[in-house]
Order: structure tokens, then C-alpha cells, then sequence
């Protein structure tokens, strides 16, 4: 039997790796620090190593050393995941027996393929695009998934939960799944099982205290169907899950919450001593390196019958090396996008024609993946939530400053919605 020794990693990575590993017949063992770290190298002399690294990867240059000068353990190869570092500091840890070396956030199927040709093992990785995160309001936990459900991101938010719930000190959550972007069939019914089991596995999660936003027909069949599921609710309005879930005698109410956190990023819960649900094959998901390297083109839309915003946002992206179509309407956007591609689309919601809740809707009946940012004069809360309803990522009041739209275009993209 193969044999991975995991060390300094977080809880929920250490776990994760530990199931993933076992599911393969592989045995793990886990050490903290230096000493505990070498004398269970010494004691076990595994097939690989697995280092988790917070702050500084010198910080583990004396347990190097020592593995390095002891002819049992000198062959034994390594793999780092840990932050940005320059690739002339990863050859030089080659000489301790680094094979590979991981900048955070880390990309699983990439990451589990470097495990597999070291073990000689190959790993069943479910590669379906999916963005999967996790936003936090007082109490309230926002799950938005979106693309489709992949069982490797389906598995980290078990852990990724019980985290959130233990640093956050929450006995009683409400949480709020957001799928309003999946069309799911029969052939979803036990990845969607293996969702809401793993929402449920920490028994601070009550079903009552679940609710499940999705238009999706089969979602709602299956939940209504199991009788484990009892309690859960489906609805299809995101005003209605907030309501349900406020408290009575809260001071807390929708228009709060969709203003001053789901629509910024002030609630985002940081990943601290964690890592981020990533894959390589995300789509939809952009990072800057790979952008820049790949020599890749961002192309958005910009739809609103406004020339002057429209111009203002076209200068605006173009800092960040973006190519933007412009359209007046959405009926010439949506022939466009019969020919085009998009990363991102900017949206406004009240034009003459097609609306912006008309385009949303038409995306959303094409079982698109593009995600969109609504920038709009409205203020209203109907629109708000209507506007999210329908699958919008953020909504934007204008106007805004070129740097806070930037921002919330760069969170977009990297799937920090």
C-alpha cells in the first residue's frame, strides 16, 4: 500500500487530502512542525510528502536539511502547496527533493495528477466546470453554485462549511444554496444527493433551517421526494429565502443584506489557514498569471442605451487589457453572441426593447455559463432581487468609480461572487 505523509496543513485541506487519498488506498499520516514532521519521516518512510505552507516555505529549510543528509529519506519526493514564489525559488528547492510546487489557491485536478504519477496511481477527478463559493451574513451562510456540480468542489465544501461554521463561533446557521444557474436531470441526482448530504453532515446545520433557491424542476422533485430531505425548502424567489430566514426580532432586513453583502464583498469569508475551491478546468474563471502567459484576450460586453457609459466602461477595461463589443440594445447584443464568445457581460436594466431582465432570462433559458454584472440606475429592491433571481453575479448602482467597478469585474471573474 502507497503511503503520504501530510504535514502543516489546515484542517480542512489535511481532511480533504486524508478522504481523496483513502478513497484510493492510500494510508496518510499527518504531522505538525518540524520535529513531529521528521521523526514521522524517519518512522515511516512514505512514498511522497505533502507540505502545507502558510507564510514562508524557508521556514522548513532546517526539516529539509535533515531529510536531505539521511540516505533513507533523501529519495523521498515532495510536494509543496503554499504562496507565490518566483520560479527560480522552485528550482532551488529541487535540490531537497521538490517535485512540484503549488501557489495557492490551489488547483485540484492538477494537483491530484502530480500525486498520481508520483504514486503511480491514477485518480478519478471529476473535471465538471462549476463555481462553488461561499459568502457569510451574521449567521446566514449564501452557497452560490453555478455552471454545474463537480463532486471534488462538492467535497471540499463539507469541510469548507464546518470551517466557516467553527471560526465563525455559529451553533444555529440558516443556509441559503443558490442555484438559480443549474438545469439538472436524473443524471445529477446523486452528485445533487452527495450537495445536500454534505451541507447536512455537521449537525449544526438543521434542515429547517435550509433553503434551496432553484427554477430547476428536478431539484425541487428530488428534495420533495426524499424523505431525508424533509424540512428543506425549495423556492424560487430570493426575497422570500431572505424573509424566511431573518429572524422575527431581527434588525436586520432583505434591503440590508442584498446592499451591503451579497452585492460587496465586505461578508466574504477570507480563507484563513484554508484553501479556495479551484480548478485548473474552471471555466469562467480567470487567473491573472495564466491570462498574462497564455496571452489570452478578455472580451466583454457592455449592453446600455447610454453612449457615454458605455464609452466610460470601455476606457475603464481597457486598463486591464480587455477587448469590449458595445451595444445599444439587447437584441444586438444577443445576435452578436450567436457568433461571439464573452467572459463577462455588463449590463444595464432599463432600455427601450429588450430589457435587462429580458436578457438575463434569455441567457438563463440558453443554459449559458457567462456571467453577468448588472450596472443600473435602480435602486430598487424588486430590481435587486429580481436581477439576482434571474442569475446576475453582482448588481452595480450607478455610478460608480473605475476602480470599485475593476474590482467587482476582477471578483466576477475569478469566481469571488
Amino acid at each position: 500500500m502507497k503511503q503520504v505523509l501530510i504535514i502543516d496543513a489546515s484542517p480542512m485541506f489535511r481532511e480533504f487530502l486524508t478522504e481523496k487519498l483513502t478513497e484510493e488506498n492510500v494510508a496518510v499520516e499527518t504531522a505538525n512542525g518540524h520535529r513531529d514532521a521528521f521523526t514521522k519521516l524517519i518512522s515511516l518512510l512514505p512514498d511522497l510528502i505533502i507540505l502545507d505552507i502558510e507564510s514562508s516555505v524557508y521556514d522548513m529549510v532546517d526539516f529539509f536539511e535533515k531529510k536531505q543528509e539521511n540516505k533513507n529519506t533523501e529519495k523521498i519526493p515532495i510536494i509543496i502547496s503554499g504562496p507565490t514564489i518566483q520560479k527560480d525559488e522552485v528550482s532551488e528547492l529541487s535540490k531537497f527533493g521538490v517535485v512540484k510546487y503549488f501557489n495557492k489557491p490551489i488547483k485540484f485536478d492538477l494537483f491530484f495528477e502530480s500525486i498520481g504519477r508520483i504514486l503511480n496511481l491514477g485518480f478519478s477527478i471529476d473535471i465538471t466546470p462549476c463555481v462553488l463559493e461561499i459568502h457569510l451574513n451574521k449567521n446566514i451562510v449564501f452557497v452560490e453554485i453555478a455552471q454545474g456540480l463537480n463532486r471534488e468542489k462538492i467535497a471540499l465544501l463539507k469541510y469548507k462549511l464546518s470551517e466557516l461554521l467553527n471560526l465563525n463561533r455559529l451553533n444555529s446557521p440558516k443556509v441559503i444554496l443558490m442555484m438559480t444557474d443549474l438545469h439538472l436531470s436524473f443524471i445529477d441526482g446523486a452528485n445533487l444527493e452527495l450537495l445536500l448530504n454534505n451541507v447536512l453532515s455537521d449537525s449544526r446545520i438543521e434542515k429547517k433551517n435550509v433553503k434551496v433557491l432553484s427554477l430547476d424542476s428536478f431539484t425541487k422533485e428530488l428534495i420533495d421526494g426524499h424523505e431525508e430531505y424533509a424540512g428543506i425548502e425549495v423556492v424560487t424567489n430570493l426575497s422570500h429565502v431572505l424573509n424566511s430566514v431573518i429572524e422575527a426580532n431581527s434588525t436586520t432586513n432583505v434591503q440590508d443584506i442584498i446592499s451591503d453583502h451579497i452585492l460587496s464583498e465586505s461578508n466574504l469569508t477570507k480563507d484563513e489557514g484554508s484553501v479556495e475551491m479551484r480548478f485548473f478546468s474552471d471555466s469562467g474563471v480567470i487567473d491573472e498569471d495564466e491570462k498574462l502567459s497564455q496571452g489570452s484576450i478578455l472580451n466583454i460586453a457592455l449592453i446600455d442605451d447610454d453612449a457615454v457609459v458605455l464609452q466610460l466602461l470601455e476606457n475603464t477595461l481597457k486598463t486591464i487589457g480587455a477587448k469590449c463589443d458595445k451595444f445599444d440594445s439587447g437584441t444586438e447584443f444577443l445576435q452578436a453572441l450567436n457568433m461571439k464568445t464573452y467572459n463577462l457581460v455588463i449590463l444595464d436594466i432599463f432600455m427601450p426593447g429588450l430589457s435587462g431582465f429580458d436578457i438575463l432570462k434569455i441567457l438563463h433559458e440558453r443554459n449559458t455559463s457567462i456571467p453577468v454584472i448588472v450596472y443600473s440606475q435602480a435602486i430598487q429592491k424588486d430590481s435587486v432581487v429580481q436581477s439576482l433571481s434571474l442569475g446576475a453575479k453582482h448588481y452595480l448602482v450607478k455610478p460608480q468609480k473605475p476602480d470599485l467597478i475593476l474590482k467587482k469585474v476582477t471578483e466576477v471573474l475569478h469566481g469571488k461572487f
